[in-house]
């Protein structure tokens, strides 16, 4: 087990200084952005707040943020350092990781297995990357694969269930529910186990079987109720209501859209099989779902998480097409790989090979082993990279700004946000328009920073109407301009009536050219 939670340490180091900036910036700079909130505005976990829709307070309906919690509390001890979110997702992963060496010493009574479990695990390309992003998916991934290894273990091996043992496996799959309501993946496979042990013969106690399922749904309920009552975003139910049910409603309605979802299905059972569990290991987890050694204590508890996983994804990950939103399914595939290559291992070591093609065939075993380290490595690679020339505007701005500052960004991203380190609004510049501008104006904004400056010169209303205010001097390549009302242009109002008359008559690009505006050169 120490060796598979050193090299996994080892493996998620890299990048780990990085700014927020690289895959998934927007999720990165969200989580960022909550953490420094709630140890500058208010420490409490029910209360998370993000920078952008205006002033503070901006509270969210997410789930219950662990990671940033967890950073903030750093952040008071040592002052805000990102490397601090990063770190505390490293320790759920590696948490993961140990995990899994539990699980799969006992899922096929060897200690090899859980070995071979929890290296897959730590070298996953996606177990590697995510595992040390600022996001909340490795710590729902530790909580319910920890609840999934308590519960089977309470459900197969316990003949007396003790009232702590329910309470263990109960608090465990809260946490894995609160820190990402799609645990509930796991759900599945325990009830499967529950009505296998009801079936047994065996002692069954149906109230403790009932609390172990309905506590935790309930407790994700009355959270959801408390941090809902506040938040301004209704993120999480606001996907679930106007994305993935309309979505899954329509494939049912239709045989087309039915096939669409089905193509879309295809497509992100092939990311998560190379993009985040990774060819070699997906190949072995395949052939481990069929080929699993006798020893094996259940295999309805590997078909049921499979079965739910994949109902997951056709539902929510097809809608949400975001390869990490498969992260349930790794736990499961690093135990099915683990089984496949510990039945390999035994009928290699009973075969009648001379000690010479064994010790050639371990050899071979350690080169593949570390061929797929690089090439899980290459999988990932292009998520470490970041724009740099972002990062340096960004601070830039941080620089010369007011602390104070409401500004409108012109982008969406939450990260350059976080990094520019105001409050405000971030927009499309596209769709921008001087009535919305106007309407933040009045509730406070006093900058404007064109990020996306294509989309801001294509929008010729918003780009004339900006050119009433002047531009601040930065050292950064983003056009920043200061939308105090007290600094307005003279000539402001005489050159917008001039711009809309050249708008009625078509000419509203010419205008705007002769004048040397919203010019790209």
């Amino acid at each position: 087990m120490l060796v598979a939670v050193a090299l996994g340490f080892i493996l998620r180091l890299k990048g780990i200084h990085n700014p927020l900036l690289d895959h998934p910036g927007w999720r990165q700079g969200d989580e960022a952005s909550i953490a420094r909130n709630f140890a500058a505005l208010r420490y409490n976990i029910f209360y998370p707040q993000t920078n952008y829709n205006g002033p503070p307070p901006n509270y969210v309906e997410l789930e219950l943020q662990m990671v940033p919690f967890l950073a903030a509390t750093f952040y008071k001890i040592f002052g805000v350092h990102e490397i601090a979110g990063r770190i505390v997702t490293i320790l759920f992963s590696l948490g993961t990781v140990a995990v899994l060496a539990l699980f799969g010493r006992w899922l096929f009574a060897s200690a090899t297995a859980g070995i071979l479990a929890a290296l897959f695990y730590a070298v996953m390309p996606g177990s590697v990357y995510y595992g040390r992003t600022f996001t909340p998916d490795t710590a729902m991934v530790f909580f319910m694969t920890a609840a999934l290894y308590a519960s089977a273990r309470l459900l197969i091996d316990r003949e007396r269930w003790r009232v702590r043992d329910v309470l263990t496996c109960a608090a465990l799959l809260a946490l894995a529910l609160l820190a990402k309501p799609v645990a509930a993946v796991a759900i599945v496979p325990i009830l499967v186990l529950i009505v296998e042990r009801a079936c047994s013969g065996r002692t069954f106690r149906p109230l403790a079987a009932f609390a172990l399922v309905a506590g935790p749904l309930v407790i994700l309920w009355l959270y959801d109720r408390v941090v809902g009552s506040h938040a301004e975003w209704h993120w999480a139910s606001g996907i679930l209501a106007l994305h993935v049910l309309p979505a899954l409603r329509a494939s049912l309605q239709s045989a087309s859209t039915f096939a669409a979802k089905a193509a879309q299905f295809r497509v992100m059972l092939g990311v998560l099989a190379y993009g985040m569990i990774g060819p070699a290991i997906s190949a072995a987890a395949f052939l481990g779902l069929f080929f699993t050694p006798a020893t094996i204590r259940s295999r309805s508890l590997l078909w049921a998480w499979l079965a739910a996983g994949l109902a997951y994804v056709f539902v929510v990950v097809t809608v949400e097409r975001v390869d990490y939103y498969t992260f349930p399914l790794l736990p499961l595939a690093a135990l099915a790989a683990a089984g496949f290559t510990q039945r390999l291992i035994a009928a290699v070591e009973s075969s009648a090979l001379s000690a010479v093609a064994k010790y050639a065939c371990s050899a071979l075993a350690v080169a593949a082993f570390v061929a797929t380290i690089f090439q899980n490595h290459e999988i990932v690679k292009p998520y470490y990279r970041y724009s740099k020339s972002v990062y340096r505007n960004a601070i830039a701005l941080d620089r010369v700004l007011p602390p104070a500052a409401l500004v409108v960004m012109g982008h969406y991203d939450p990260s350059v946000l976080y990094y520019i380190a105001r409050y405000g609004w971030e927009e499309d510049p596209y769709l921008w328009t001087p009535f919305d501008e106007q309407s933040a104006i009045r509730k406070g904004a006093r900058y404007f920073i064109a990020i996306e400056r294509n989309r801001f010169n294509r929008n010729v209303e918003l780009c004339a109407w900006m050119q009433r205010f002047p531009l601040l001097r930065t050292r950064g390549q983003w056009p920043v301009y200061v939308t105090d009302p007290k600094l307005v242009k003279p000539e402001a109002d005489g050159q917008w009536r001039a711009f809309r008359n050249a708008e009625k008559r078509g000419r509203a690009r010419d205008w705007l050219a002769a004048h040397g505006f919203c010019s790209n050169g």
